[in-house]
């Protein structure tokens, strides 16, 4: 088993410009698999949900608007490294959580100490967890025929 990072966040779940509410978000890297971050939500009265997504993104949203698709992050204000917001998507549903960029820089810089940025296809681990997982996928694949 690789080794790991976490940290608790308090963030603000933005339902509306009216409404807000602070909930804890865990979030998590693992050296077995060095490309993501996951964040785990504790929505009150539902059971928690996770997010994995590009440790990448998370660096880079911290900074500037970026990601395409399910998972946006962006700087809030025009001043870099205040607050970030996170948004999420499935189909026409999202959620979007505010918070600030210190927590979320601090918890990168742990990942970093880690695993460099650019170095998480140096992991041995990785690679061999990465064929095992093709090789699972490729013999479920009904046979054609």
């Amino acid at each position: 088993m690789g080794e790991s990072v976490q940290a608790e966040v308090l963030m603000s779940f933005l339902v509306s410009e009216e409404l807000s509410f602070r909930i804890p978000v865990e979030l998590r890297y693992e050296t077995c698999d060095p490309y993501a971050v996951r964040l785990t939500f504790h929505l009150p009265g539902d059971a928690p949900v996770t997010w994995a997504f590009g440790r990448e993104l998370l660096v880079d949203g911290v900074g500037r608007p970026c990601g395409d698709g399910d998972v946006r992050i962006a700087p809030v204000d025009p001043e870099p490294l205040a607050e970030v917001l996170i948004r999420l998507q499935v189909g026409s549903d999202q959620a979007l959580f505010r918070s600030s960029a210190a927590p979320l820089l601090a918890f990168l810089d742990r990942t970093d100490k880690l695993v460099p940025l650019g170095q998480e296809g140096a992991l041995a681990d990785f690679d061999a967890h990465l064929d095992d997982a093709l090789d699972r996928i490729l013999a479920e694949e009904p046979s054609a025929g």
